[in-house]
């Protein structure tokens, strides 16, 4: 890790275990590409995690202060967590303290369930995934102190409507792929139009849940021999944000129909109070949050700087799939005034954009560690 990484590190950790403590290791952490993540093992046994956020200000504009969203989420979180939550056992998130902002919390046990899909079996995938929607349903039990949107108050204070801090979130990203000329298979202005059109559906959320929003496979720690899986920890919180539950259903079943998904969806409906009932209203918000999801992964490609393979992986993956959940949006919702955007293959095909068949639930493993929107 670079010299001034390793001394804000040491910082960190002298700061919330005291001076002295005797450290047994440093491990940097790999996989992300937007925080310095560091593996912290003491001569008593005790493992921590140290994550620094970058000190320069370019990025997305929700992820001003994401450092806050982690922290609130770890804390929140960790009373329904059953285990799989890192304690938060020191943060400073405000970057302009002399130490900077970081937060120290603990490990938690096992590898990414990415890395090693391809060794379990069909039935532990099934346990997995049951497990992971009892784990989500609970998260959803809880409840926003104070209103809608990010913790970080990116876009100001708590939002009084789901609609209203849906719109601030869509109409950044919109605004960021303008600003950094983001390639994106629509033109921004229909696109707004089209998202536009639907948000009425986002007045059937009335309670702010709290929503993870990142739960793909690199950010689920799977722990046990085989045979005895089990879910080990759900990390990098940083995209939480107070809002509709069934937001986190996009990312739970990435580039895959959360819908088909039995295990998840029994798993989920044990803890959550009881089953999802697929309403038009809830089909039609998915198709919202799927394009949302799908613009951050379009438009982060530009001031990230991703490298050109990663860069043609995410428009040959993601861009079609926006356009596919446009189209849902577009035959979901009520476009009848909306003349420019109800021929939708016209408006993709310039761009050369066909949208796909929607994929099989077999959740997508091959994904990279920064295009699923997780920045740890």
């Amino acid at each position: 890790m670079p010299v001034d990484a390793t001394a804000a590190v040491r910082r960190a950790v002298e700061a919330a275990a005291g001076p002295g403590s005797a450290v047994a290791s440093y491990e940097p952490l790999t996989g992300g590409t937007y925080n310095v993540v560091t593996r912290v093992t003491f001569e008593d046994g005790r493992d921590w995690v140290v994550k620094i956020p970058p000190l320069h200000g370019a990025g997305m504009s929700y992820e001003q202060r994401l450092l806050v969203n982690e922290v609130t989420f770890y804390e929140e979180a960790a009373p329904v967590g059953r285990g799989t939550i890192p304690q938060v056992v020191h943060s400073r998130t405000d970057a302009t303290e002399p130490a900077g902002a970081y937060v120290v919390m603990t490990a938690c046990p096992g590898r990414p369930w990415h890395d090693l899909d391809a060794e379990l079996t069909d039935s532990e995938r099934r346990g997995l995934r049951t497990e992971l929607g009892q784990l989500v349903g609970r998260l959803h039990t809880v409840t926003g102190p104070s209103g809608f949107g990010y913790p970080a108050e990116p876009f100001g204070p708590p939002s009084p409507t789901w609609r209203e801090a849906f719109t601030a979130m869509t109409g950044a990203v919109l605004d960021d792929a303008e600003a950094y000329g983001a390639q994106l298979p629509w033109p921004t202005g229909k696109i707004r139009a089209l998202l536009g059109s639907a948000d009425y559906a986002l007045d059937d959320v009335t309670r702010p849940a709290l929503v993870h929003f990142d739960l793909w496979q690199g950010n689920l720690l799977v722990t046990g021999e085989p045979g005895t899986r089990s879910i080990g920890g759900i990390i990098d919180g940083e995209r939480m944000f107070w809002g509709d539950p069934v937001a986190d259903f996009v990312s739970a079943a990435l580039f895959g129909d959360v819908e088909a998904d039995r295990d998840f969806l029994s798993g989920y409906a044990s803890t959550a109070g009881g089953p999802v009932e697929f309403t038009p209203s809830v089909r039609l918000r998915l198709a919202l949050y799927r394009s949302y999801l799908y613009l951050i992964m379009l438009t982060e490609t530009v001031p990230r700087g991703v490298p050109a393979d990663a860069l043609e992986w995410t428009r040959t993956e993601v861009a079609p799939r926006l356009v596919a959940a446009l189209g849902e949006v577009a035959a979901l919702g009520e476009v009848a005034a909306l003349g420019e955007v109800a021929a939708l293959d016209e408006v993709a095909a310039p761009n050369g954009v066909a949208a796909p068949d929607r994929p099989a639930p077999d959740h997508v493993v091959g994904i990279s560690r920064r295009s699923a929107g997780s920045g740890g």
